[in-house]
């Protein structure tokens, strides 16, 4: 009996397509670029940054966008000693959750900081963008200590 015949057929693994930001997270982009941040006000009145399409609590749809402001407080940080190629700096620093100005929800960035032991909960940052702003989460580079 003979061997049936085995097809092949090359395949690159990859996103072939594009995906529109949407609505919510296509503002927030746009803001960024701008150089401003908005968040959006959920049914309870917190304002939550990223802006969320939907709220977190209730399902409903929301779009009450709110600008809020540039500097915050770090609410909890892991410090980063040794950075790999994909880290967004080449020196250590921390990802943390920061809580910025009008913001009742923090948001996930990474914090320049010289050393691990600059930086505590409550301490105050600021964003620090760019230089050219493009539509994406790195258009802010980091935040900083105030």
């Amino acid at each position: 009996m003979s061997q049936p015949e085995v097809l092949n057929q090359e395949f690159t693994l990859g996103y072939t397509y594009t995906r529109s930001t949407g609505p919510v997270v296509g503002r927030f982009l746009t803001a960024l670029k701008n150089r401003s941040i908005v968040g959006i006000k959920a049914s309870d009145g917190r304002v939550i940054v990223p802006p969320m399409e939907y709220d977190p609590d209730t399902a409903e749809e929301l779009s009450e966008f709110v600008e809020v402001g540039q500097e915050g407080e770090i609410v909890s940080f892991a410090w980063v000693k040794e950075p790999r190629e994909a880290h967004p700096m080449d020196k250590p620093f921390a990802w943390a959750m920061v809580k910025l100005d009008g913001a009742d929800v923090p948001m996930i960035h990474c914090v320049a900081a010289d050393r691990e032991d600059s930086l505590a909960t409550g301490a105050r940052v600021k964003a620090v963008w760019a230089e050219e702003t493009v539509g994406f989460i790195t258009d802010i580079r980091c935040f900083e200590l105030v």
